[in-house]
């Protein structure tokens, strides 16, 4: 029986992104193992072995090399014919850990598929930082049988440093839009009243991890630019953004939004409003209440929420990074802003409920935009790729 071993820096990414890929394997009669950092859960369906592994966010922490040591081991001893590694922490010390090839070190040597969902590095990344990123993953080239991007800035940056032996494009992983089509309006109204949002509120959303690369804070600052020109809001209604998700900045963010009075105003304030609901699984749910989607992020790969929300037929309005280009037209798909700039997201935001032909206008185009990243379509693409290697174990 052929095997494969799927890591990660976290289960919740396999669990969230792989598990069609994973059935496929299974179908084919492969082994399917899993290692990842955090957690492990009970079970991830397809998958017959799961072993949790000690990563840790920094880069030279000793639980990295750890991992890396263990995974040597299981490859020793699971005689992989195919390594499938992602997010970019994982992938370095995974290809760290692939032994050497027979003949050159006397050991079995797995292909290697390093799926990139967005380099945590770009042009505008400190020197320092983009050595050290760009170096790691020069370092492990080498070993990286095939190499898939998907945004078009990785795909440059891969080509240009060679870093694989091969090196393609994939439009993500693909969207399971299909949990979309269960949410019906009353449930969307009903999750609003028991918010406490009324029908004229305007409401914004954000889902994501509460990061420093996420970057919540410039969307607070963009509120508040808003709250300083009340004739800047909404003429009825109070502004609203919700901000479903958890992470190491959470508290942060809510005493940010404290110290910017935009906390627990009361309805007929003309203040805006931010509510932070916690990690939640129905995000379908939570675009249909939605009036809009928004981004801070630093960079992305190819982001689901973003996909999610084009779905929902909501207008968008993102920083200006790599993954958000790549999805986004400007003026015709969505609105773009410079990164980190809270004052040109304010005027962005401004403009869906001063403009409402143009925010309508940006829904429909998106929605139709995005049909090309549905699951069904894109999963034969990625599983094409994987067959490349297949055909060589």
């Amino acid at each position: 029986m052929p095997k494969v071993l799927f890591t990660a820096s976290t289960f919740s990414h396999i669990l969230n992104f792989h598990l069609p890929y994973i059935a496929r394997f299974q179908q084919l009669g492969w082994q399917v193992d899993v290692a990842c950092g955090g957690e492990p859960p009970q079970a991830i369906p397809g998958a017959d072995h799961i072993w949790p592994l000690p990563l840790e966010k920094k880069m030279l922490a000793a639980g990295n090399f750890r991992a890396a040591r263990l995974l040597r081991q299981k490859m020793a001893a699971g005689q992989y014919a195919l390594i499938s590694t992602h997010t970019s922490l994982a992938a370095f010390f995974t290809r760290l850990a692939i032994p050497p090839q027979s003949g050159s070190g006397g050991g079995f040597r797995p292909y290697v598929l390093n799926m990139v969902h967005g380099y945590l590095f770009d042009d505008q990344t400190p020197a320092l930082k983009r050595t050290v990123l760009l170096t790691a993953e020069k370092l492990t080239a080498g070993c990286t049988d095939l190499l898939l991007t998907m945004n078009q800035w990785d795909l440059a940056a891969a080509r240009k440093y060679r870093l694989g032996c091969r090196i393609d494009f994939i439009p993500g992983v693909g969207v399971d839009f299909a949990r979309f089509a269960q949410i019906e309006p009353a449930s969307a109204q009903a999750k609003r009243a028991e918010l406490g949002l009324r029908p004229q509120d305007f409401v914004l959303i954000y889902a994501a991890e509460f990061s420093g690369r996420k970057s919540q804070a410039v969307l607070l600052k963009a509120l508040a630019e808003l709250a300083a020109r009340p004739d800047s809001l909404p003429e009825q209604g109070r502004l609203v953004l919700l901000l479903p998700g958890d992470g190491a900045l959470l508290a942060e963010c809510r005493r940010l939004a404290a110290d910017l009075n935009l906390l627990d105003n009361a309805p007929d304030s003309r203040r805006p409003l931010v509510i932070f609901p916690g990690q939640q699984k129905n995000m379908p749910l939570w675009y249909a209440l939605a009036n809009a989607a928004v981004s801070g992020s630093r960079s992305e790969g190819l982001p689901f929420n973003i996909m999610e929300a084009m779905f929902a037929g909501l207008p968008v309005v993102a920083s200006d990074v790599k993954g958000h280009r790549d999805l986004l037209t400007p003026e015709q798909t969505g609105l773009l802003y410079p990164y980190g700039d809270a004052a040109a997201c304010a005027a962005q935001l401004q403009r869906l409920w001063q403009e409402p032909d143009l925010a309508r206008q940006l829904a429909a185009q998106a929605r139709q935009s995005v049909e090309q990243y549905r699951l069904e379509n894109v999963l034969p693409q990625v599983w094409a790729q994987y067959e490349r290697l297949i055909s060589q174990c």
